[in-house]
């Protein structure tokens, strides 16, 4: 019944406390009224800036946190990346170098999500990374848009686009799915938020639009709920949207909530913020959850905010909801009531995340803070019973989360329930207290209280109760165990474990351990009991599982005494420990002293195997233990110590001594792994019998080159039959560390010719050295290896052919085949023929030639012939190889022998045979030519022989016969050389003319040519003459041209043209004499043109015209009538206008005319150029004569050429100019009979150009016909014609027309107009700046007034003009200001006048400006400092707003000096805003503090030090006692004990007895008794010493009064300091003093009290007596009862129903004590629901 909006104000209040804000602060929206513990906690996780993230990344595009375990930020720049903060790290950023337009983490894995639009296309591609396996798990391209994506599972991802919803499973190859299509309320709307719950059956979409025009700040917001079960959707308005789960009692199943805020704007314009609670899909036949409305309160400085995110916390089943701005809402999700409210953040919020781990909320505000909010467990149940005053929901928050602090709220309640007998409700409260009643002693009430025959005991009830509401605690958990155990029940521990439905204990594990071992074992791992888990493992024998339980909880057990405890039953087990012990670091046993133990029992592979465990990281300060397992193994098992060494895990033992081991072992191959001298790998490495081939060769690879070396030589010495396999291999091997060099030194050394031949056989496949291919020669010769010797020679090479073929030939083999290979390939043909022919071995050299090389065989008949061999042999061996024989060698050796008619009938059989080889043929021919006979016919006829051959075989024995070979051939150059040699020039003419070869032609015509003249004479006199083919005499002129020979040309030319050869008349022979002419003789040219007339007239014409030949061409084209080409040669060559006109006039044609006019326009003659085209009737030229008549000022002209072109061509610039034309000669009349006439004018052009140019009257013309108003009126202006002009702008209405019109009217005075104008552009407020300026720059102030003044009235008046008017009455008119200002203070623009009253010093005004600016801070300033603008009121007023604290002080200051006397009224309302403290100190330095004490009096109430002290010294300076003791008593904040110094001094006792009292309040209780004591102030003394508990003090006091025989006193003492005092020294005083009748009522209160005390002891024996008595009976019964419980207790706890028996047992009989609602019969009491199972109903 309360309203809503007022319980949020209330809890608004209640929860205004000191909470830290992000920056550290608190929350500026609330008072300063703080509270210890706030019911939410608010603290700052991480700075994403101070982890190096990007500030200008950190925003809702590009920031990302899907749960609490990961932030995702784009970095966008030069350099894309993705930075992923881990929550569990955040110190520690993961930087990926990713460019991509979004990035999600997967709630609860290494996973990204990455989106990248599609270059040219609206689609997206997606990606799922696996970043830990650095894999990709999927990809899609979705076809439209995705605007928003979110994980909604730690598997699917939930995708938006434009028009729909899909969901795309990270696992497996499936395509997103589409779910459903958004309403159209979300059309246009941001996306900002998808959820789904926990079922996957209701999802929310929310998006957010721009506000009603009504309220456009306001963020509009709109939501889609959608049911997957219906297919349906719902369009709502929320903002911020979560699923939630709610257990209503009695239901089985918990209900599904969607809870949404909602903030809109109403018609009145109110704003409503509301958190809807409802219940999606309720079950049939449960009780349905109760729809929730509540209010979301906004302070006023808040209304434009709105919810951003909304999250439910399972664990504490509360609402987060958190603003835009910052705010943090707290409701309670059953009721929807509020529970906290604050500001949380000064920065914008976008984007929040639910941390159900600690059932809080994260959010991320703009400037990067990752803030995390919380329910503050020890708080918010007190608060919200306390400062809510709401019981009943603190009592169900502390149930739902298991809270503390709802003690007090439930322990009546429980007291009364259990005091009724209703124990069944007693104990649903107590379990759902929170843990306030769960304890032993609710426990120990339940197990006190009977059971009911046929019920369940109250105990079990509980149990019940509190299994169904979750997991027991420790001591329940025992108690329930007990009784379970005690009926053989154990399975329903299992049971319960698994659910995880007990806390473990120590105590519980005790409890299970001679039961299940294992269940005990799980029990204390997960109490934590370290000893007995240890203990378990060891006892089962999981040693490995003990160790790294150990390393992880840090346990360290007895590990001597569990070791040698097992040593002798569990040898392997043992061993485990022993390793476990190993492995911790440092050990907790030496590892040396637990391999003695092994060793000491003979135990040596146990040991070795601990020992290699401890040994696994190879640590060098464990070399003596390295050694000991070595030593042990070398002893017993070798073999074992060859495997550990062959592990290499080991390597900082002794190794000298394992060496001596292992070769006392007979592992000779590990003693030289570790022997370090060389005598001793010699005498190890000879046992090659012991040693494995292959791992001796690889020790080799271990030693230096000369150890390596050594060890081989003794080898070799040792064994040399034996060991030449392994000497060999190990040479091969490691060629390249022994050097090749030193290997074969060795060898030979030892004279090992077959290790040598060995070696060198594998080294010579890869060597390239010389030295090492002939050694292998040589070694293979020397071991008969002839084969090899041959092989070698044939293939290889690298080895040196003459120290090989001097080698072979002294060996003398008995096969010449390697010799043969040698000289063969290295061309010794003619030392192995003479060897071979030296030693009669013509076998080998029959062969050679036959079969080995055909091809040498030329250079064997040589060598034969020089060893002056017959030449029968020689002629047989030639015969033998026949075609194989290469002729032109063999003719060549035998040639320089001079034998060459030897071989006729060879050559002869090879011509008879059809050789056609040219070789056969030049030789035939050149014994033909040495023989003479009838050489001319051989050379003439044979088509075989080469012609250069023979050619040059005959220049020196006859030149004609060359010459006949090399024109047979064509061999041009030497034909060439050999007639230039021999003189026969006229032979070279005629074959180079005939030849007609290019080449052949430059050749000879080159200027390096000597012989040159003498070839061109006889071409020019008989050669060309002889010829009769018009190719060839083409050919010679070419030839001639490429030479650039023109005289010689001309010369040949003239001979074939002018002479009427047959050549005469050819067009292309004139055509090239004139052209040579021109080039080479120009004064034949005229000549040439006038005596032919077959040459091509136009192209030598303009050829003569580039070569400048100007008459010459005008007389070519002139003889063809080429009359324009002739034209243009007057007129732009000659550049004879008047031979131009004359020619034209004698042509007469158009085209000549035409080109005639264009000359005299480029001329400038524009008259005759008219003249011309209308001749020609030309009007193509139009534009440039425009151009150019323009340019002459030519008008009159023009006219008569743009008539007539305008009957030809219809152009608009031929009407535009004629137009203009017209103007310029001023016949306007004729201008307007044209406009008046059909025309295609651009008359805006030539208005415009009239006007520029001063033609204002032909410009009022153009525009009054073009109805151009704006430029009318500025001609008419020109014109002065100031009314017309304003009739025309008024017709155009433009700024720029108004403003030329009114500054016009301006300058000319006429201010009526220029009013009339200026009002038409003010409401521009662009223009009105310029006007202003205008006006004012010539003085024309009061006009400006007016205009202004009357401008102000104008519907369209804008601010400008009202904040121009304000400047102008400042500047002109200042009386006036003020009420202008107060009339149009809402129109003015404020900073703009500001700047104008500060200049013209107007400071009244300027304050006014500055208050209605909300500038209080400056408004202040300028009362202070101008005091014709100051006004109390106003100024107190203003004073109040101010955001600069420091503007109160210098306000004091001002007012001291100023205005003291109200200096108290401003004080009154700036005592909740000012700083008392140092309000105190400046009226202290100035000295007047008595003027503010009612300041004072009223600031008092804050208790603060320095105005206390102010308060006090002014009552001391009055003399006011009573006042400066109140003030005392109510304000301790000050110095007391200076002031109680002051007034121990005060000459008024009143101010001593306060001095006194402050000297109390501080425990100084002896300096209050001596002041007292000193101004005789007794009752003080004994108050103070009765409130010190100081007895030594109080009896100093009675013996001051006994010295100062102050009896009264003595007794008022005693009976203050009763307490204080002992009994014995009162009496002692008494009885001394003569005091006892004074003492005497002391004496009686202390007997009496003193026999009180006796009676009361020994009431207290008799009842202790009465109660063991009573304890013992206790006892007897209790055993008793234990064992009638035992009788009636059930045999098992009940257990649930089966689905569908509907309470029935499974033998059909109803289950016996079974639970209500589930077929309980006669509606007995049994368990909840969900609770223990129920009991059989056999027991």
């Amino acid at each position: 019944g309360v309203n809503p909006q007022r319980r949020i104000c209330a809890v608004e209040r209640a929860t205004r406390s000191e909470v830290p804000v992000a920056n550290g602060g608190f929350s500026p929206a609330l008072d300063q009224s703080t509270m210890a513990t706030p019911p939410v906690t608010v603290k700052e996780v991480v700075s994403l800036t101070s982890t190096g993230v990007n500030p200008q990344c950190i925003s809702f595009t590009n920031l990302t946190m899907e749960s609490e375990k990961f932030i995702c930020v784009r970095e966008t720049g030069a350099a894309n990346s993705v930075v992923i903060v881990d929550m569990a790290n955040p110190s520690q950023p993961m930087k990926r170098p990713i460019t991509a337009d979004s990035a999600l983490m997967n709630p609860v894995s290494k996973v990204i999500a990455l989106k990248a639009t599609v270059a040219g296309a609206a689609q997206d591609h997606l990606q799922i990374f696996n970043i830990e396996m650095k894999s990709k798990m999927k990809s899609h391209q979705m076809p439209e848009s995705v605007v928003f994506w979110t994980w909604i599972g730690p598997s699917m991802l939930g995708i938006v686009t434009n028009t729909a919803v899909y969901h795309w499973s990270m696992e497996g190859d499936a395509a997103p799915a589409k779910v459903f299509d958004r309403t159209p309320n979300l059309n246009g709307a941001q996306i900002i938020s998808y959820r789904a719950s926990q079922d996957m059956k209701w999802f929310t979409l929310v998006g957010i639009a721009p506000g009603d025009p009504s309220r456009p700040s306001l963020v509009k917001g709109n939501m889609q709920l959608y049911s997957a079960q219906q297919q349906r959707s719902q369009a709502l308005e929320a903002h911020a949207a979560a699923f939630a789960t709610h257990h209503v009692p009695g239901n089985a199943q918990k209900s599904q909530l969607v809870a949404f805020a909602q903030k809109t704007a109403q018609p009145d314009g109110s704003v409503s913020s509301k958190l809807h609670v409802i219940e999606l899909g309720a079950v049939p036949g449960q009780t349905p959850f109760t729809k929730r409305q509540a209010e979301l309160f906004f302070p006023p400085d808040f209304a434009d905010d709105f919810p951003v995110s909304m999250h439910a916390s399972e664990k504490y089943g509360v609402l987060y909801v958190v603003t835009k701005m910052g705010l943090l809402f707290v409701y309670d999700v059953e009721t929807a009531t509020a529970i906290y409210r604050n500001k949380v953040s000064n920065d914008p919020v976008f984007i929040a995340a639910n941390a159900p781990s600690v059932g809080g909320v994260y959010a991320v505000n703009r400037r990067g803070q990752v803030l995390l909010m919380n329910i503050n467990e020890q708080a918010v149940v007190p608060f919200v019973s306390g400062q809510l005053k709401n019981p009943e929901l603190a009592l169900s928050l502390a149930q739902k989360g298991n809270l503390p602090g709802a003690e007090a709220l439930v322990m009546p309640k429980f007291e009364a329930l259990f005091g009724s007998g209703n124990f069944k409700a007693a104990a649903e409260l107590a379990a759902a207290s929170g843990g306030a009643l769960r304890t032993k002693e609710t426990i120990a009430r339940f197990q006190n209280v009977p059971a009911v025959p046929g019920q369940n005991s109250p105990l079990l009830q509980y149990f019940g109760i509190c299994l169904q509401r979750g997991q027991l605690n420790a001591f329940e958990a025992v108690e329930l165990a007990k009784l379970v155990l005690s009926q053989n029940k154990k399975q329903l521990l299992d049971t319960w474990m698994a659910e995880d439905k007990l806390e473990c204990s120590e105590e519980l594990g005790d409890l299970l351990q001679r039961v299940d071992p294992d269940m005990a074992l799980r029990v204390y791992i997960k109490a934590k009991a370290n000893g007995k888990v240890v203990a378990a493992l060891a006892q089962k024998g999981e040693f490995e599982k003990m160790g790294k339980y150990c390393e992880m909880t840090g346990h360290k057990p007895d590990y001597a005494y569990m070791l040698q405890s097992t040593l002798m039953s569990n040898p392997q087990g043992a061993v485990q420990i022993a390793i476990q012990i190993g492995k911790q670091n440092p050990p907790p046993m030496d590892p040396n002293a637990v391999a003695d133990l092994f060793l000491q029992r003979n135990m040596i592979r146990e040991a070795t195997s601990f020992l290699l465990d401890v040994l696994k990281e190879d640590n060098e300060e464990q070399a003596g233990m390295q050694t000991k397992v070595l030593e042990i193994n070398l002893v017993t098992f070798p073999n074992v110590a060859d495997a550990i060494l062959g592990q290499g895990k080991l390597t900082h033992y002794d190794r000298p001594r394992i060496a001596q081991l292992c070769e006392k072992a007979g592992l000779y191959m590990r003693a030289l792994q570790h022997y370090t001298e060389v005598s001793d790998l010699k005498r190890c490495c000879v046992n090659t019998h012991s040693i494995d081939p292959q791992a001796l060769i690889e020790w080799f690879g271990t030693l230096s080159a000369e150890w390596a070396l050594e060890c081989v030589k003794e080898l070799l010495v040792s064994n040399p039959r034996q060991n030449l396999q392994i000497v060999v291999s190990v040479c091969k091997e490691y060629t390249e560390q022994l050097t090749a060099e030193a290997i074969v030194h060795l060898l030979e050394e030892q004279n090992s010719m077959e290790g040598l031949f060995f070696y060198l056989g594998a080294l010579i496949a890869t060597s390239e050295d010389p030295e090492m291919h002939f050694k292998y020669i040589e070694a293979a010769s020397k071991t008969g290896q002839i084969k090899e010797v041959e092989r070698v020679t044939r293939e290889s090479n690298f080895y040196d052919p003459e120290k090989a073929k001097v080698f072979l030939m002294e060996a003398k083999l008995p096969d010449a085949r390697p010799l043969i290979n040698v000289c063969d390939r290295f061309n010794f043909v003619g030392d192995l023929t003479t060897y071979l022919y030296q030693n009669n071995m013509m076998r080998y050299i029959e062969g050679y030639v036959q079969k080995v090389n055909p091809s040498n065989a030329p250079f064997v008949v040589g060598a034969l012939l020089d060893q002056e061999c017959s030449e029968d042999f020689l002629q047989n061996l030639i015969l033998s190889v026949r075609s194989l024989l290469p002729v032109g060698p063999l003719v060549e050796e035998v040639g320089k022998r001079n034998r060459l008619k030897m071989l006729t009938p060879f050559l002869e059989h090879l011509v008879s045979e059809g050789s056609v080889d040219a070789n056969v043929h030049n030789a035939l021919g050149m014994i033909l030519i040495d023989s003479n006979s009838n050489p001319e016919h051989f050379l003439a006829t044979n088509e075989h022989y080469d012609s250069k051959v023979v050619g040059k075989y005959c220049e020196k024995r006859d030149p004609n016969l060359a010459c006949v070979a090399y024109k047979r051939g064509k061999c041009d150059i030497e034909l060439v050389n050999v007639t230039n040699k021999n003189s026969l020039f006229k032979l070279q003419s005629r074959y180079v003319v005939e030849r007609m070869d290019v080449d052949l032609w430059a050749h000879v015509l080159a200027d390096e040519n000597p012989h040159r003249r003498n070839l061109i004479d006889q071409v020019v006199s008989t050669a060309l003459p002889e010829s009769k083919n018009p190719e060839q005499v083409s050919v010679t002129v070419k030839a001639f041209m490429t030479a650039e020979m023109p005289q010689e040309l001309i010369e040949l030319l003239e001979k074939i043209v002018l002479q009427n050869s047959a050549f005469s008349n050819n067009p292309n022979l004139q055509n090239l004499l004139i052209l040579t002419a021109i080039k080479a003789d120009k004064t034949r040219v005229m000549d040439y043109i006038n005596r032919l007339d077959a040459f091509n007239g136009p192209e030598v014409g303009e050829i003569a015209v580039g070569n400048e030949l100007y008459e010459e061409a005008f007389a070519i084209f002139k003889k063809f009538d080429l009359h324009l080409d002739a034209m243009k040669v007057l007129l732009e060559c000659l550049e004879s206008i008047e031979r131009g006109l004359e020619y034209a006039q004698r042509v007469d044609t158009n085209e000549v005319w035409s080109q005639l006019a264009k000359a005299q326009l480029a001329a400038g003659d524009v008259g005759a150029a008219v003249a011309a085209y209308i001749k020609a009737g030309d009007s193509s030229d139009h534009g440039d004569v425009i151009d150019v008549a323009k340019r002459c000022d030519d008008y009159e002209a023009l006219v008569s050429y743009l008539v007539m072109v305008r009957k030809k061509v219809k152009d608009a610039k031929v009407d535009t100019e004629l137009c203009y034309a017209y103007a310029r000669i001023d016949k306007l009349s004729d201008l307007e009979e044209f406009i008046a006439t059909p025309n295609a004018a651009n008359r805006a052009v030539v208005g415009d150009r009239c006007f520029d140019e001063g033609l204002y009257e032909a410009a009022k013309v153009m525009f009054i016909s073009d109805s151009n108003w704006g430029r009318l009126a500025s001609t008419l202006v020109k014109l002065h014609q100031f009314q017309a002009a304003v009739d025309a702008a008024r017709k155009a209405n433009t700024a720029r027309t108004w403003k030329e019109i009114c500054f016009a009217c301006v300058d000319e005075g006429e201010f009526r107009l220029a009013q009339l104008c200026g009002l038409n552009i003010i409401v521009q407020a662009d223009e009105l700046e310029e006007i202003s300026e205008y006006y004012q720059i010539r003085g024309r102030f009061d006009e400006l007034l007016s205009l202004m003044e009357a401008g102000v009235g104008l519907e369209r008046a804008h601010m400008g003009i009202f904040t121009e008017l304000g400047i102008l009455y400042a500047k002109h008119r200042p009386e006036k200001l003020m009420e202008h200002l107060k009339l149009f203070s809402t129109r003015i623009n404020i900073p703009r006048l500001i700047r104008a009253c500060e200049e013209m010093a107007a400071w009244k005004e300027l304050s006014f400006l500055y208050v209605a600016y909300d500038e209080f801070d400056n408004a202040a300033g300028v009362m202070m400092a101008h005091p014709d603008a100051w006004e109390h009121v106003s100024f107190k007023d203003v004073c109040v707003k101010v955001a600069n604290a420091e503007i109160y002080y210098k306000a004091l200051s001002f007012y001291l000096e100023e205005h003291p006397t109200q200096l108290v009224d401003l004080l009154a309302v700036l005592t909740p805003r000012v700083d008392h403290s140092r309000v105190v100190d400046l009226m202290r330095k100035r000295n007047h503090l008595a003027l503010v004490k009612p300041y004072l009096a009223q600031a008092q109430t804050n208790n603060l030090q320095a105005v206390n002290d102010a308060v006090n010294e002014l009552c001391i300076e009055e003399e006011d006692y009573e006042a400066l003791r109140n003030s005392i008593d109510l304000y301790d904040n000050f110095d007391q004990i200076s002031l109680a110094l002051r007034c121990e001094s005060h000459e008024l006792i009143e101010f001593r007895r306060i001095s006194g009292h402050i000297y109390q309040k501080n425990k100084r209780w002896k300096q209050s008794v001596e002041l007292a004591k000193r101004d005789g102030l007794f009752k003080d003394a004994m108050e103070a010493c009765a409130q010190s508990g100081d007895k030594e003090l109080a009896e100093s006091l009675l013996k001051y009064f006994i010295d100062e025989n102050n009896k009264e006193c003595f007794a008022a003492c005693l009976y203050t300091c009763y307490d204080l005092l002992r009994a014995d020294v009162v009496f002692e005083l008494a009885w001394m003093h003569g005091l006892m009748e004074y003492s005497m009522p002391y004496m009686i209160q202390f007997m009496r009290e003193y026999s009180g005390k006796v009676d009361a002891l020994i009431a207290d024996k008799k009842d202790r007596n009465l109660e063991k008595v009573e304890a013992e009976k206790e006892a007897v019964k209790e055993q008793m009862n234990q064992n009638l419980y035992a009788q009636l207790l059930p045999a098992a706890l009940p257990a649930p129903p089966m689905p569908g028996m509907d309470g029935m047992s499974p033998g059909g009989g109803a289950v016996y004590g079974a639970m209500p609602g589930m077929g309980s019969p006669n509606g007995m009491n049994g368990m909840p629901p969900m609770g223990m199972p129920g009991m059989g109903g056999g027991y």
